[in-house]
């Protein structure tokens, strides 16, 4: 079970910021990303707690607990380090190529686990980590159409970039060598 705890803080968070945010009207939406501005970079590591709505929070949460859960199978040192390097680079690529809007929400730690799990599959070639991927794609498969543009609220920019950066997290793993456990 403490393999899962930062998953679990993770979603605490999420969850207690939302709250807040209720409260507020969903006011923090301010504090998301804003491309190009001095003022959006505090959404980099802000954006993927704050939801414009409840119902956004809702629908991240499922998969954030299943694909997060897969990324955990790794250990607490993998996801905790998958998780950081995936909301940093996927949010500093929303901020340096997206359109000007504000962009929040986990939809790109949900992408970036699901391009970790199969950039693992690809770049480790083991039986755990392809099955971790088959798994993956016969849940969220579908995902991978949410990284084009679809409507004009959905930042497609934050799933795109969010897949980008979690393959880039696995080729790295792969690349530093980096060990199962933690």
């Amino acid at each position: 079970m403490t393999r899962f705890r930062p998953l679990i803080v993770v979603l605490c968070v999420i969850w207690a910021v939302e709250a807040v945010n209720l409260v507020l009207g969903h006011g923090l939406a301010s504090w998301g990303i804003l491309p190009r501005t001095l003022s959006g970079l505090i959404g980099i590591p802000l954006a993927p707690f704050i939801h414009g709505s409840l119902w956004h929070a809702v629908s991240n949460t499922l998969p954030l607990i299943v694909l997060g859960g897969l990324v955990s199978t790794g250990g607490r040192g993998r996801f905790r380090e998958a998780t950081v390097l995936s909301g940093v680079r996927s949010g500093a690529m929303v901020w340096i190529f997206a359109r000007a809007a504000y962009h929040i929400g986990a939809s790109g730690l949900v992408f970036g686990y699901f391009g970790l799990l199969l950039g693992r599959a690809v770049f480790e070639r083991s039986i755990v980590s392809l099955a971790l991927a088959a798994i993956t794609v016969a849940l969220y498969g579908g995902l991978v159409w949410g990284v084009l543009p679809s409507r004009s609220y959905i930042s497609f920019e934050a799933h795109l970039f969010g897949l980008i950066a979690g393959v880039a997290v696995a080729w790295l793993e792969r690349r530093l060598g980096a060990t199962k456990g933690g």
